[in-house]
């Protein structure tokens, strides 16, 4: 259990973050203000947000939680992360700023009907209940392990605050928090690495040698297996899921939004996703060094692995450093947390509000109306995000649970993008084939492992990251091949009536 410097430290970190946030809410006080923050920030601001949303409590638990328990074959979800950065810095950001309009989702409208915006919309939500969700749980474990305090406790009280504290910032002072919140959890990384190598028996050369036995290093294997967690399969689950993260994901759209001009929007994703490969490394080696200390010692046999660095935090550092620590952990899953409840009741005032429930206010809406839609939606998130959070009390490493839900609700979201965007001549009909096809086969591949009984050749043998990469695949395969179809049939049968005219014309 912490001490009382530590607590003091947390106590204090999170008064001045908090304060600093709430007089960046000068921009909150209008609607627009309060999503895009006027689109006046510069561009390293923005993508030191964006990393910041990857590098959430689910980040500083479950990848050194992963390491410590298994190996780095989670690491080959960063290597996709340059791909998809190269992909919305010349594809996305040009579209979305050319576009204007803050939601992600408005010009599915046009292009298949409303009820592709609404099933976006749907698909985007439940994503972020599951990861607000997820990251509630993470951030409660590390807090249980330093403090004490029962889980539940935590998590209701987090989410009370951050879901305040959303209330009065606006996207303005998500962003400049978010920049504090990335350097910091930076920095106290790097600081633990230098102490694990010091506590590591024969320092750096022992740690690397001891481990490197132990295949602590390995990525996973590279058999073209998909009913595991090969490397092919993390490769693959990442390369879908950023490609959802920077290409169709309001949180990021938003960010897109914010910066000053298209060329800062270009670098924030640069910036973002340049950090987050090197820093999430350093919390796999964090998590590798965890398990070299910790061998051999009897108090640390029955510490989960998402424990394990929590442990080490209040076990090891100097009095202040755990507490500096956990603050800027808990004030990390802060900045995620508020990312997504700021995005979410953007999207339901823009796709929801508006489209649904007073398609008379108009596109702009009434200033005062709009605000009033945002910090209630603000609340409703926060209460189904928190909600989430406490369902998953007793539930197994907090990656895996975040990648699982993430990847049933995206998969279907990611594939209608991709319908809309690489097949032109897809049309309404294709589309709503194509995701109620897909939708089957996402509901097959998460259900069929879990229900007793029944044929073994009925049940989904895939790994569960690939529910993301085959529901894509299938949606955008289906579409593709009726638009196809439907191409090929209207040319057969124009060919036909040209040929009956012309044996009309013979006849004559």
């Amino acid at each position: 259990m912490t001490g009382g410097v530590d607590l003091f430290v947390f106590a204090a970190y999170l008064v001045a973050v908090i304060a600093l946030g709430l007089s960046l809410a000068r921009r909150s006080g209008t609607a627009r203000g309060f999503m895009v923050a006027g689109g006046a920030l510069p561009g390293w601001a923005v993508g030191l947000s964006i990393f910041g949303t990857f590098l959430s409590s689910n980040t500083f638990i479950g990848v050194p939680g992963q390491a410590f328990g298994g190996n780095w074959n989670a690491f080959a979800f960063s290597l996709s992360l340059p791909v998809a950065a190269f992909l919305a810095a010349r594809w996305w950001i040009p579209f979305y700023r050319r576009g204007g309009a803050v939601s992600a989702y408005q010009h599915l409208e046009a292009r298949f009907g409303r009820w592709a915006r609404t099933y976006a919309v749907a698909c985007y939500l439940l994503t972020q209940f599951a990861r607000v969700g997820s990251i509630l749980f993470g951030v409660a474990l590390a807090m249980n392990a330093l403090t004490g305090w029962p889980v539940a406790w935590i998590i209701l009280s987090t989410g009370v605050v951050v879901t305040i504290y959303t209330l009065i910032g606006g996207i303005e002072a998500v962003i400049w928090t978010d920049v504090i919140q990335s350097v910091v959890l930076t920095v106290g990384a790097l600081v633990v690495v230098g102490l694990l190598v010091v506590d590591a028996p024969g320092g750096l050369g022992g740690l690397v040698e001891t481990a490197g036995a132990a295949g602590k290093f390995s990525l996973g294997s590279f058999a073209f297996d998909f009913t595991t967690s090969t490397f092919w399969v993390v490769l693959l689950y990442g390369l879908f899921i950023n490609f959802n993260n920077f290409g169709i994901d309001q949180s990021y759209v938003q960010r897109y939004h914010a910066a000053n001009s298209d060329r800062a929007a270009s670098r924030s994703v640069w910036l973002a996703a340049g950090l987050y490969l090197p820093v999430s490394a350093v919390f796999f080696f964090i998590g590798t060094g965890l398990f070299v200390v910790f061998q051999g010692q009897p108090e640390v046999a029955g510490v989960a692995a998402d424990q394990a660095f929590p442990h080490y935090i209040s076990t090891r550092l100097p009095a202040g450093a755990a507490g500096l620590l956990i603050a800027a952990l808990f004030a990390a899953a802060m900045s995620s947390i508020d990312t997504s409840l700021n995005s979410s009741a953007t999207v339901f005032l823009s796709d929801i509000y508006r489209t649904w429930l007073r398609p008379e206010a108009g596109p702009d809406g009434v200033e005062a109306e709009d605000l009033r839609v945002l910090r209630r939606a603000t609340v409703g998130v926060g209460v189904l995000g928190t909600g989430a959070a406490l369902l998953m009390i007793g539930a197994g490493s907090v990656l895996d649970l975040w990648w699982t839900w993430s990847g049933v609700f995206a998969g279907g979201l990611l594939g209608l993008f991709a319908l809309d965007r690489l097949a032109p001549r897809a049309g309404r009909a294709a589309a709503q084939s194509a995701v109620a096809v897909g939708v089957l086969v996402i509901v097959w591949m998460t259900v069929s492992p879990r229900l007793a009984g029944g044929p073994e050749m009925l049940r989904n043998a895939l790994h569960s990251y690939m529910i993301t990469v085959i529901g894509t695949l299938t949606i955008f395969g289906v579409g593709l091949l009726l638009s196809l179809r439907r191409r090929s049939g209207a040319a057969s049968a124009s060919g036909s009536a040209n040929g009956a005219g012309g044996d009309r014309g013979r006849l004559r």
